[in-house]
Protein backbone atom coordinates (compact mmCIF):
# COMPACT_ATOMS: atom_id res chain seq x y z
CA UNK A 1 0.00 0.00 0.00
CA UNK A 2 1.77 3.64 -0.99
CA UNK A 3 2.47 5.67 1.80
CA UNK A 4 -0.17 8.93 2.14
CA UNK A 5 2.42 11.99 1.80
CA UNK A 6 0.15 14.50 4.03
CA UNK A 7 0.29 11.54 6.95
CA UNK A 8 3.68 11.36 6.31
CA UNK A 9 4.08 15.01 6.67
CA UNK A 10 1.80 15.39 10.25
CA UNK A 11 4.30 13.47 12.59
CA UNK A 12 7.56 12.78 10.48
CA UNK A 13 10.02 14.89 8.62
CA UNK A 14 13.51 14.60 7.51
CA UNK A 15 15.08 17.63 7.60
CA UNK A 16 19.03 19.60 6.99
CA UNK A 17 19.43 23.08 9.63
CA UNK A 18 21.95 25.19 8.33
CA UNK A 19 23.36 27.97 10.54
CA UNK A 20 24.48 30.99 9.08
CA UNK A 21 27.94 31.80 7.87
CA UNK A 22 30.25 34.82 9.81
CA UNK A 23 30.79 37.97 8.11
CA UNK A 24 34.28 38.70 6.51
CA UNK A 25 36.42 41.19 8.24
CA UNK A 26 37.26 44.01 6.62
CA UNK A 27 40.81 45.54 5.07
CA UNK A 28 40.44 49.22 5.17
CA UNK A 29 42.70 52.04 6.49
CA UNK A 30 41.72 55.23 8.43
CA UNK A 31 41.55 58.24 5.69
CA UNK A 32 40.90 61.40 7.27
CA UNK A 33 41.81 64.88 6.06
CA UNK A 34 44.39 65.89 8.82
CA UNK A 35 45.48 62.13 9.46
CA UNK A 36 47.54 61.46 6.03
CA UNK A 37 49.04 58.07 7.48
CA UNK A 38 45.96 56.45 9.48
CA UNK A 39 46.14 53.00 10.87
CA UNK A 40 44.23 50.01 9.80
CA UNK A 41 40.82 50.27 10.47
CA UNK A 42 39.23 47.19 8.70
CA UNK A 43 36.40 45.62 11.35
CA UNK A 44 35.06 42.39 12.43
CA UNK A 45 32.85 40.22 10.41
CA UNK A 46 29.37 39.72 12.26
CA UNK A 47 28.59 36.20 13.12
CA UNK A 48 26.37 33.70 11.62
CA UNK A 49 22.58 33.09 13.07
CA UNK A 50 22.16 29.86 15.34
CA UNK A 51 18.76 27.26 14.18
CA UNK A 52 16.68 27.14 17.53
CA UNK A 53 13.74 24.61 17.73
CA UNK A 54 11.02 25.86 19.92
CA UNK A 55 8.07 23.83 21.03
CA UNK A 56 4.58 25.38 20.88
CA UNK A 57 0.85 24.26 21.71
CA UNK A 58 -0.61 26.29 18.68
CA UNK A 59 0.95 23.98 16.22
CA UNK A 60 0.15 20.46 15.26
CA UNK A 61 2.38 19.02 13.00
CA UNK A 62 4.80 19.53 10.38
CA UNK A 63 2.83 21.22 7.45
CA UNK A 64 4.84 24.34 7.18
CA UNK A 65 7.81 22.41 6.58
CA UNK A 66 6.55 20.06 4.19
CA UNK A 67 8.98 20.06 1.04
CA UNK A 68 11.94 22.17 2.25
CA UNK A 69 14.92 20.09 2.23
CA UNK A 70 17.21 22.36 3.94
CA UNK A 71 16.43 25.27 6.42
CA UNK A 72 18.80 27.80 6.66
CA UNK A 73 19.96 30.92 8.75
CA UNK A 74 20.85 34.25 7.49
CA UNK A 75 25.30 34.49 6.88
CA UNK A 76 26.38 37.66 9.48
CA UNK A 77 27.79 41.21 7.79
CA UNK A 78 31.00 42.03 6.24
CA UNK A 79 32.74 44.40 8.55
CA UNK A 80 33.12 47.90 7.09
CA UNK A 81 35.56 50.49 7.37
CA UNK A 82 36.48 52.84 10.52
CA UNK A 83 36.53 49.50 12.74
CA UNK A 84 32.83 49.01 12.15
CA UNK A 85 31.93 45.69 12.81
CA UNK A 86 29.48 43.84 10.45
CA UNK A 87 25.65 42.81 11.51
CA UNK A 88 25.41 39.70 13.41
CA UNK A 89 22.45 37.64 12.21
CA UNK A 90 18.86 37.11 13.78
CA UNK A 91 18.97 33.15 14.88
CA UNK A 92 16.52 31.45 12.92
CA UNK A 93 13.44 29.71 15.40
CA UNK A 94 11.68 27.05 13.96
CA UNK A 95 8.37 26.39 15.85
CA UNK A 96 6.84 22.91 16.00
CA UNK A 97 4.90 20.65 17.92
CA UNK A 98 4.85 20.05 21.06
CA UNK A 99 5.97 16.46 21.74
CA UNK A 100 8.76 16.60 18.85
CA UNK A 101 11.67 14.30 19.12
CA UNK A 102 14.21 15.42 17.75
CA UNK A 103 16.78 13.18 16.38
CA UNK A 104 20.24 13.29 14.31
CA UNK A 105 19.47 11.53 11.03
CA UNK A 106 23.13 10.23 10.65
CA UNK A 107 23.32 8.78 14.39
CA UNK A 108 20.48 8.13 15.41
CA UNK A 109 20.68 10.19 18.92
CA UNK A 110 17.78 11.71 20.22
CA UNK A 111 19.45 15.23 20.76
CA UNK A 112 16.00 16.69 22.74
CA UNK A 113 12.63 16.02 23.38
CA UNK A 114 10.80 18.89 23.21
CA UNK A 115 7.61 17.78 25.65
CA UNK A 116 6.24 20.66 27.04
CA UNK A 117 5.30 24.66 25.23
CA UNK A 118 8.18 26.77 24.96
CA UNK A 119 10.84 24.20 25.21
CA UNK A 120 13.54 25.13 22.80
CA UNK A 121 17.08 23.29 21.67
CA UNK A 122 19.79 25.45 20.14
CA UNK A 123 20.27 22.87 17.35
CA UNK A 124 23.46 24.46 15.41
CA UNK A 125 25.41 27.65 16.36
CA UNK A 126 26.27 29.78 13.39
CA UNK A 127 29.95 30.62 12.37
CA UNK A 128 32.23 33.40 13.70
CA UNK A 129 32.90 36.34 12.29
CA UNK A 130 36.16 37.01 10.61
CA UNK A 131 38.82 39.62 12.23
CA UNK A 132 39.18 42.65 9.92
CA UNK A 133 42.62 44.20 10.01
CA UNK A 134 42.55 46.55 12.70
CA UNK A 135 42.71 43.48 14.64
CA UNK A 136 46.39 42.37 13.44
CA UNK A 137 48.08 46.07 13.56
CA UNK A 138 51.37 45.48 15.63
CA UNK A 139 54.40 47.71 16.56
CA UNK A 140 56.81 46.28 13.89
CA UNK A 141 53.58 45.61 11.88
CA UNK A 142 51.41 48.58 11.58
CA UNK A 143 50.02 48.55 7.79
CA UNK A 144 48.65 44.54 8.01
CA UNK A 145 46.72 43.95 4.97
CA UNK A 146 45.21 40.78 6.20
CA UNK A 147 42.00 39.88 7.30
CA UNK A 148 40.49 36.74 8.45
CA UNK A 149 37.29 34.99 6.52
CA UNK A 150 34.07 34.02 8.18
CA UNK A 151 33.42 30.86 9.17
CA UNK A 152 30.84 28.36 7.94
CA UNK A 153 28.00 27.44 10.18
CA UNK A 154 27.14 23.98 11.46
CA UNK A 155 24.89 21.55 9.77
CA UNK A 156 23.07 19.00 10.70
CA UNK A 157 20.63 16.43 9.41
CA UNK A 158 17.35 15.97 11.68
CA UNK A 159 15.14 13.33 12.11
CA UNK A 160 12.11 14.98 13.55
CA UNK A 161 9.39 12.89 14.86
CA UNK A 162 6.16 14.10 16.94
CA UNK A 163 5.24 11.67 19.77
CA UNK A 164 1.68 12.97 21.09
CA UNK A 165 1.49 13.95 24.64
CA UNK A 166 -1.38 12.49 26.45
CA UNK A 167 -2.77 10.76 29.37
CA UNK A 168 -4.77 8.09 27.88
CA UNK A 169 -4.59 6.44 24.25
CA UNK A 170 -7.01 4.71 22.64
CA UNK A 171 -6.04 1.44 20.82
CA UNK A 172 -7.75 -1.32 19.17
CA UNK A 173 -8.81 -2.64 15.65
CA UNK A 174 -10.31 -0.36 13.22
CA UNK A 175 -13.63 0.12 13.07
CA UNK A 176 -14.01 -0.56 17.27
CA UNK A 177 -15.38 2.56 18.10
CA UNK A 178 -12.65 4.63 19.06
CA UNK A 179 -13.52 8.15 17.20
CA UNK A 180 -16.85 7.73 18.00
CA UNK A 181 -16.26 7.08 21.85
CA UNK A 182 -13.80 10.41 21.70
CA UNK A 183 -16.31 12.79 20.18
CA UNK A 184 -18.70 11.29 22.52
CA UNK A 185 -17.14 12.26 25.97
CA UNK A 186 -14.81 15.06 24.63
CA UNK A 187 -14.72 18.03 22.65
CA UNK A 188 -12.84 16.42 20.23
CA UNK A 189 -14.49 16.16 16.83
CA UNK A 190 -12.47 12.99 14.58
CA UNK A 191 -11.97 13.48 10.59
CA UNK A 192 -12.78 9.61 9.56
CA UNK A 193 -12.70 7.74 5.69
CA UNK A 194 -15.12 5.84 4.33
CA UNK A 195 -12.69 2.66 4.23
CA UNK A 196 -10.89 0.50 6.50
CA UNK A 197 -8.43 2.80 8.10
CA UNK A 198 -11.45 4.82 9.30
CA UNK A 199 -9.04 7.57 11.30
CA UNK A 200 -6.90 9.52 9.16
CA UNK A 201 -3.96 10.95 11.36
CA UNK A 202 -4.07 10.37 15.47
CA UNK A 203 -6.15 13.23 17.82
CA UNK A 204 -6.32 14.38 20.60
CA UNK A 205 -9.47 14.91 22.53
CA UNK A 206 -9.79 16.83 26.17
CA UNK A 207 -12.06 15.46 28.85
CA UNK A 208 -12.35 18.42 31.78
CA UNK A 209 -13.41 15.84 34.79
CA UNK A 210 -13.66 19.38 36.95
CA UNK A 211 -12.20 22.73 36.96
CA UNK A 212 -8.53 21.28 38.69
CA UNK A 213 -8.70 17.85 36.71
CA UNK A 214 -8.77 16.80 33.05
CA UNK A 215 -7.75 13.70 31.14
CA UNK A 216 -6.12 14.02 26.99
CA UNK A 217 -7.04 10.77 25.45
CA UNK A 218 -4.83 10.07 21.59
CA UNK A 219 -7.28 8.40 19.01
CA UNK A 220 -5.18 6.71 17.26
CA UNK A 221 -5.38 4.69 14.02
CA UNK A 222 -7.13 1.25 13.68
CA UNK A 223 -4.19 -1.36 13.86
CA UNK A 224 -3.91 -4.52 12.10
CA UNK A 225 -2.21 -7.58 12.58
CA UNK A 226 1.38 -6.92 11.44
CA UNK A 227 1.44 -3.44 12.24
CA UNK A 228 4.63 -3.60 14.40
CA UNK A 229 6.19 -4.67 10.76
CA UNK A 230 4.95 -1.96 8.47
CA UNK A 231 1.44 -3.59 7.69
CA UNK A 232 -1.42 -0.66 6.94
CA UNK A 233 -1.33 2.63 9.20
CA UNK A 234 -0.84 2.07 12.48
CA UNK A 235 3.00 1.03 12.51
CA UNK A 236 3.10 5.01 11.93
CA UNK A 237 1.20 5.85 15.04
CA UNK A 238 2.31 3.19 17.59
CA UNK A 239 5.02 5.78 18.17
CA UNK A 240 2.04 8.04 19.62
CA UNK A 241 0.96 5.49 22.45
CA UNK A 242 4.40 5.38 23.84
CA UNK A 243 3.85 8.65 26.44
CA UNK A 244 0.43 7.88 27.48
CA UNK A 245 0.23 6.64 30.88
CA UNK A 246 -2.71 4.14 30.47
CA UNK A 247 -4.40 2.25 27.56
CA UNK A 248 -7.57 1.93 27.26
CA UNK A 249 -7.86 -0.81 24.38
CA UNK A 250 -11.32 -1.13 23.10
CA UNK A 251 -12.81 -4.18 21.15
CA UNK A 252 -16.22 -4.25 19.55
CA UNK A 253 -19.11 -6.01 19.72
CA UNK A 254 -20.34 -7.12 16.84
CA UNK A 255 -23.30 -9.82 16.46
CA UNK A 256 -23.13 -9.73 12.43
CA UNK A 257 -19.66 -11.21 12.37
CA UNK A 258 -17.94 -8.63 10.56
CA UNK A 259 -15.26 -8.55 12.86
CA UNK A 260 -13.01 -10.92 14.81
CA UNK A 261 -14.55 -12.58 18.06
CA UNK A 262 -13.49 -10.02 21.27
CA UNK A 263 -10.88 -12.75 22.12
CA UNK A 264 -9.28 -12.86 19.36
CA UNK A 265 -9.45 -9.00 18.46
CA UNK A 266 -7.69 -8.58 22.08
CA UNK A 267 -5.35 -10.99 21.37
CA UNK A 268 -4.38 -9.59 18.18
CA UNK A 269 -3.47 -5.91 19.38
CA UNK A 270 -1.77 -7.18 22.23
CA UNK A 271 0.41 -9.06 19.81
CA UNK A 272 0.97 -6.03 18.07
CA UNK A 273 2.03 -3.86 20.95
CA UNK A 274 4.18 -6.67 22.62
CA UNK A 275 6.31 -7.01 18.83
CA UNK A 276 6.34 -3.24 18.76
CA UNK A 277 7.24 -2.43 22.02
CA UNK A 278 7.75 -4.63 25.64
CA UNK A 279 7.69 -1.54 27.50
CA UNK A 280 4.37 -0.14 25.64
CA UNK A 281 2.75 -3.47 26.18
CA UNK A 282 3.52 -3.37 30.11
CA UNK A 283 1.54 -0.04 30.38
CA UNK A 284 -1.61 -0.13 32.78
CA UNK A 285 -4.44 -1.38 31.09
CA UNK A 286 -8.32 -0.58 30.78
CA UNK A 287 -10.06 -3.14 28.85
CA UNK A 288 -13.32 -1.99 26.81
CA UNK A 289 -16.09 -3.79 25.07
CA UNK A 290 -17.85 -1.06 22.73
CA UNK A 291 -21.07 -1.58 21.03
CA UNK A 292 -23.05 -2.96 24.04
CA UNK A 293 -25.98 -1.13 22.69
CA UNK A 294 -26.22 -4.05 20.28
CA UNK A 295 -27.85 -7.50 21.61
CA UNK A 296 -25.78 -10.44 22.75
CA UNK A 297 -23.36 -8.41 24.42
CA UNK A 298 -22.98 -10.05 27.65
CA UNK A 299 -21.63 -13.28 25.98
CA UNK A 300 -18.96 -10.92 24.57
CA UNK A 301 -18.36 -9.51 27.66
CA UNK A 302 -18.19 -12.65 29.56
CA UNK A 303 -15.40 -13.95 26.71
CA UNK A 304 -13.56 -10.90 26.81
CA UNK A 305 -12.82 -10.77 30.45
CA UNK A 306 -11.50 -14.27 30.55
CA UNK A 307 -9.16 -13.52 27.78
CA UNK A 308 -7.77 -10.30 29.36
CA UNK A 309 -7.82 -11.92 32.60
CA UNK A 310 -9.32 -8.22 33.81
CA UNK A 311 -12.78 -6.35 34.80
CA UNK A 312 -14.13 -5.06 31.54
CA UNK A 313 -15.77 -1.73 30.98
CA UNK A 314 -18.99 -2.68 29.02
CA UNK A 315 -19.76 0.71 26.58
CA UNK A 316 -21.86 2.40 24.40
CA UNK A 317 -21.19 5.88 22.77
CA UNK A 318 -24.88 6.06 21.36
CA UNK A 319 -26.62 5.34 24.85
CA UNK A 320 -23.99 6.76 27.05
CA UNK A 321 -23.61 3.05 28.78
CA UNK A 322 -20.34 2.77 31.10
CA UNK A 323 -19.05 6.41 29.86
CA UNK A 324 -19.27 7.62 33.61
CA UNK A 325 -17.33 4.02 34.74
CA UNK A 326 -14.96 4.27 31.83
CA UNK A 327 -13.42 7.98 32.60
CA UNK A 328 -13.69 7.15 36.78
CA UNK A 329 -10.90 4.05 35.92
CA UNK A 330 -8.86 6.34 33.84
CA UNK A 331 -8.91 8.70 36.41
CA UNK A 332 -8.27 6.59 39.34
CA UNK A 333 -5.18 5.17 37.05
CA UNK A 334 -3.69 8.32 36.48
CA UNK A 335 -3.93 9.57 40.03
CA UNK A 336 -7.05 11.83 39.96
CA UNK A 337 -9.23 10.32 41.84
CA UNK A 338 -8.98 8.17 45.17
CA UNK A 339 -12.28 8.05 46.18
CA UNK A 340 -13.75 4.68 45.45
CA UNK A 341 -17.35 6.13 44.98
CA UNK A 342 -16.48 9.21 43.20
CA UNK A 343 -18.06 8.72 39.46
CA UNK A 344 -17.25 11.57 37.13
Amino acid sequence: MPRDRSLAAYDELELTVQAGRGGDGAIAFLREKYIPKGGPSGGDGGDGGDVILVASEDVHGFYDLRGRRVVRAKNGAQGGNNCRHGRSADDLTIVVPVGTEVRDAETDIVLKDLTAPEASVRIVKGGGGGRGNARFARATRQTPRRAEEGRPGESRALRLTLKLIADAGLVGLPNAGKSTLLARFSRSRTRAAAHRFTTLTPHLGVVDLSPSARITFADLPGLIEGAHAGKGLGDRFLKHVERTQVLVHIVAHDPTGGSPPPEEAYATIREELRLYSPELADKPEIVVLSKCDLAGFEDSLNSLAQASDSKVVPLSAVSGLGLDVLLTRVARSLGLSEDPDEVW
